[in-house]
C-alpha cells in the first residue's frame, strides 16, 4: 500500500518561512506554523492511501420515459456532515451540523457546510457528477482542528480545517475556493489518481486549484474574463502584503511580504523547479510548479470567454474523469496532449476550443 498524500492548501515552504521569520516579532504565530509542520510530518508518516478509482461514466439516460404512475427517484443533492474537532486532532470530532439542519452559531461550521454544498452543486450541475466519487459520497468536514492550526487538508476520507494563527493567516473556512480545492483532491482520488509527486503531483495541485477557482467564479456569477483568478484571497490578514495565496493567471505575483516572502510559484517551463521528490522539498515542488498548468487553464478559459466551466473546465474534467485518458504518473506534456484530445473529442477537431488549448500550453512552454 502506498502512503496517502497529505494534500494541504498551504505549501510547506510558506509555513517554514513563517516559522523562521516571525520568531522574533510574533513568536506565537511562528510556534503555530512550526507545530503545524511537525504535525503534518507525523500525518504523512502514518497515513495509507485508499487507492480507489472511480470507473463509471455519467449516469445513463433512461431509454424511454417512465410509465405513468412510476415513482421517480429523488433529485440528488449533497449529503453533508460538519464536525467540531474542538482544537483537538481526533477526527471527525463532535457532530455540529448535518444535512438539512439550519445554520448554527458557529460561523466556521456554517462556512464549511455552505462550501461543501457549493462544490457539490458545481460538480453536479456543470459536470453531471454526484459528489466526489460520482455515487453520492457523503461530504464530511471537521473545523477547529488543532490549536491555531495553520492549514486545511483532504486526508483521503474527509476535509479538515484549522483556524489559522489569527495574526497572518485567518480561518481556512473563510475562502470557498480553499474548500473546493481540497475537495478537488478527493475527486482526483476517485478518478485519475494522479500521484502526489513531481509533475503529476503538480497537476494534482493544479486541477484542485482549477476546481476551486471555478466554484468561486460560479458563486460570484463571473465569466472567465471578469474573474481575478485568485485562490485564498480571504486567507491573509490585513498585516500581510498580498492579494491571495496563489494566482492562476499570474503565478508568482500573489504576495510579496517581509515575513512570508515573495510568491515563488512558477509560470513557465523555463523556470520549472527541479527538486528532489521528498517531503522536505514539497514532493518535488508540487505547489511551486502547479503554477504552470494553472496558467495554461486560465489562458484557455479567458481566450474562450464565458463561464470557465462550460468549455475549458469541461475539457479539464474530461481528462481526469475518463478512464485511461492519462496515467497516474502523467507529466505536463502528457496531460497537455490529453487536453487537446479531449477538446477535439467534445468540441470538434481543429475548432476554437482545441486551438485555445494548444495555444495556452505553448504559452507556458509545454509542447
Amino acid at each position: 500500500m502506498s502512503h496517502r498524500p497529505h494534500c494541504a492548501i498551504l505549501p510547506p515552504y510558506l509555513l517554514e518561512r513563517l516559522a523562521e521569520e516571525a520568531a522574533s516579532t510574533e513568536p506565537e504565530a511562528a510556534q503555530a506554523a512550526a507545530q503545524t509542520l511537525a504535525h503534518e510530518r507525523t500525518l504523512r508518516e502514518r497515513r495509507e492511501m485508499r487507492a480507489t478509482r472511480w470507473s463509471g461514466g455519467r449516469p445513463p439516460l433512461p431509454e424511454a420515459p417512465p410509465a405513468p404512475g412510476t415513482v421517480l427517484p429523488a433529485e440528488p443533492g449533497p449529503d453533508r456532515s460538519v464536525h467540531d474537532a474542538q482544537q483537538g486532532t481526533r477526527l471527525p470530532g463532535v457532530l455540529a451540523r448535518s444535512e438539512g439542519d439550519p445554520p448554527v452559531a458557529d460561523e466556521s461550521v456554517n462556512e464549511a457546510h455552505d462550501g461543501l454544498g457549493h462544490t457539490w452543486r458545481v460538480l453536479h450541475q456543470a459536470f453531471g457528477r454526484d459528489s466526489l466519487d460520482g455515487e453520492g459520497l457523503q461530504l464530511v468536514a471537521s473545523v477547529h482542528y488543532g490549536r491555531s492550526y495553520v492549514n486545511a487538508f483532504w486526508d483521503g476520507v474527509q476535509m479538515v480545517f484549522g483556524d489559522g494563527d489569527g495574526r497572518y493567516i485567518s480561518s481556512f473556512t473563510d475562502s470557498v475556493d480553499v474548500i473546493a480545492h481540497e475537495l478537488g483532491h478527493g475527486v482526483l482520488q476517485y478518478t485519475a489518481g494522479l500521484v502526489y509527486v513531481g509533475q503529476p503531483g503538480a497537476l494534482n495541485e493544479s486541477w484542485s486549484d482549477v476546481l476551486g477557482s471555478m466554484v468561486r467564479q460560479w458563486l460570484r456569477g463571473e465569466t472567465a474574463e471578469q474573474a481575478d483568478w485568485l485562490i485564498g484571497s480571504e486567507l491573509f490578514t490585513e498585516r500581510v502584503q498580498g492579494r491571495a495565496l496563489r494566482s492562476l493567471i499570474e503565478p508568482g505575483t500573489a504576495y510579496d511580504d517581509p515575513v512570508l516572502g515573495r510568491d515563488p510559484q512558477r509560470a513557465h517551463m523555463d523556470d520549472y523547479a527541479w527538486l528532489p521528490h521528498d517531503a522536505a522539498n514539497d514532493n518535488g515542488g508540487v505547489h511551486l510548479n502547479s503554477g504552470i498548468p494553472n496558467r495554461a487553464f486560465a489562458l484557455t478559459a479567458t481566450s474562450l470567454g464565458g463561464p470557465s466551466w462550460e468549455r475549458a473546465g469541461q475539457v479539464w474534467y474530461d481528462v481526469v474523469s475518463t478512464p485511461g485518458a492519462v496515467p497516474k504518473d502523467v507529466d505536463f506534456a502528457g496531460f497537455a496532449r490529453a487536453t487537446v484530445r479531449a477538446a477535439a473529442d467534445r468540441f470538434g477537431a481543429g475548432g476554437e476550443v482545441e486551438t485555445a488549448v494548444r495555444e495556452a500550453w505553448a504559452a507556458v512552454g509545454v509542447g
